[in-house]
């Protein structure tokens, strides 16, 4: 079974950063895609950013130039740099690693909180 386990979650103020860290219980190459989703209150999840296995990465038009995805191959670890938060980048941020386009499965971390706030 894979885990895949968030970190970095938490407070802060508006125009401030967080980076968030998603450690994998298997090698990232298994993955077509690892990335980053987001649910605030009352709405979908929605894709933040995500970085496919050939290095093509995609980013949400509302973080786009805020938000940095980078992964470590040999830790096995995807991260989210956020930076010049808004209110808006309120929610829980889950990570998510996606092999079904090579037969596999899709997996998912529980979530870390991220609130932004004055």
């Amino acid at each position: 079974q894979v885990q895949l386990v968030e970190s970095g979650g938490g407070f802060v103020q508006p125009g401030g950063s967080l980076r968030l860290s998603c450690v994998v219980s298997r090698s990232i190459f298994n993955f077509n895609t690892v990335g980053w989703y987001r649910q605030a209150p009352g709405k979908e999840r929605e894709l933040v950013a995500i970085f496919a296995r050939s290095g093509y990465i995609n980013y949400v038009d509302s973080v786009k130039g805020r938000f940095t995805i980078t992964r470590d191959n040999v830790k096995n670890t995807v991260y989210l740099q956020m930076n010049s938060l808004k209110s808006e980048d309120t929610a829980v941020y889950y990570c998510n690693a996606d092999s079904r386009r090579d037969g596999g499965m899709e997996y998912w971390g529980k979530g870390t909180l991220v609130t932004v706030s004055s």
